[in-house]
């Protein structure tokens, strides 16, 4: 935030998420004179100059270095606050509402909002996938398939190290495009240019095309969320400059792992048992050790983007049927609804495929670990080196 001059100042709270303290540590700070603090006109709190906060950070790196505590990241893309989302500054649940997934990918990446920008098609790069993709076994999952499509892709870029913003731009583009339109379904070939890639990606999910309307809302409402597990992979990545083909395999390495981005799927199974006996599937649930889509580890009280698509889909005739099982086991399960139980009731809706869910998020947050990796890259690299605390036998002298 800036104040009347070139300077630049941070609120109490950015200062403690910029430490990784509490609000009353920032405050003690202040107290002991460690930190400067003062009042802006017109606004209310304590306010930091972000330069002194910098050199504050600078002075105890090497303290925390020695410790092997890991360099905290500075981003400018995404801010969770008081269980709300927003990208660059923007309120990610109006902006889902109003603009492209495109346009969002693009304001992630450049920091622009153009509610024009469209990811063109590339048929022969589409071909190739499918010809590495034909020779899976025909049990492959969809996040498989597109790991594979991404390093055939990685393989035949010879620019693939231009790690400049424009050149990232263009692989993020490219990239989302191909694997959208190298997927089995929906629309074959020659189809037009300027299409969304809402429109080239809702017949490919299996069951019914799903509505483009509420396919964009769930892309842009996952495009990013902060240093999840598979965004700090993907930034560990860029800081070794891995090119970003790389980049996005290192997101999807972690997107793999059954607490990150398959949690869509288990909602899906357990939506599927509630059909038939919400309390039932509730309690089996709990017996197993939790339900699967529901509480989070960054809100409080609410996911803001679970509310809009939930929301949505409570008014739309498509999910009539499954959110009437929805709104039961939201009442019996004494907690919040996240954005896996959202996505698993789209794709009850549509009859998806089970792995719907983890293909929608993966595609979606491509444009997040590379605008992840466009920051990265202004950084020095190989930042990202803990000390490792050995515990193993000690060598005889």
């Amino acid at each position: 935030m800036a104040s009347g001059s070139d300077e630049r100042y941070l609120s109490t709270a950015d200062v403690a998420r910029r430490l990784g303290v509490k609000a009353t540590t920032v405050y003690a700070y202040a107290s002991r004179g460690m930190l400067r603090s003062t009042k802006l006109p017109g606004r209310r709190g304590s306010f930091f100059r972000q330069d002194e906060v910098d050199e504050f950070v600078a002075n105890s790196r090497d303290a925390r270095q020695a410790s092997g505590a890991v360099e905290r990241i500075r981003t400018e893309l995404t801010l969770l606050d008081d269980d709300m989302l927003f990208y660059r500054g923007h309120n990610v649940a109006e902006l889902a509402l109003t603009v492209s997934f495109e346009a969002v990918a693009g304001l992630l990446w450049t920091g622009e909002l153009d509610k024009t920008r469209t990811f063109r098609r590339y048929d022969k790069l589409v071909d190739t996938v499918r010809t590495a993709l034909a020779a899976l076994p025909a049990e492959t999952g969809t996040i498989d398939a597109i790991k594979v499509a991404v390093a055939v892709l990685g393989a035949v870029d010879p620019l693939r190290f231009d790690l400049s913003t424009p050149a990232v731009v263009r692989v993020g583009q490219k990239l989302i495009g191909v694997l959208v339109d190298a997927l089995p379904g929906g629309a074959e070939g020659g189809a037009d240019d300027g299409l969304l890639i809402t429109e080239r990606l809702a017949g490919k999910l299996g069951g019914r095309p799903v509505d483009i309307g509420l396919l964009n809302i769930a892309l842009v409402l996952l495009a990013d969320h902060d240093l999840a597990a598979s965004t700090v992979a993907a930034r560990v990545a860029a800081s070794a400059r891995a090119h970003p083909y790389a980049v996005v395999s290192a997101g999807l390495g972690a997107v793999d792992g059954r607490y990150h981005g398959v949690q869509s799927t288990l909602a899906y199974r357990f939506l599927s048992e509630a059909m038939d006996n919400p309390l039932r599937a509730i309690a089996e649930r709990q017996r197993a050790g939790g339900i699967p889509g529901f509480g989070h580890r960054v809100y409080r009280a609410h996911d803001p983007r679970a509310e809009v698509l939930l929301g949505l889909l409570r008014g739309h005739p498509d999910a009539a049927e499954v959110m009437g099982t929805v709104d039961a086991v939201i009442i019996a399960a004494d907690s919040f609804p996240n954005v896996d139980l959202a996505l698993a009731a789209l794709m009850h809706a549509y009859d998806l495929r089970p792995d719907a869910g983890e293909t929608i998020f993966a595609l979606a947050r491509t444009a997040g670990w590379l605008a992840h990796a466009i920051e990265e890259y202004r950084e020095p690299g190989l930042r990202f080196r803990p000390l490792g605390v050995y515990t193993g036998d000690r060598p005889e002298r």
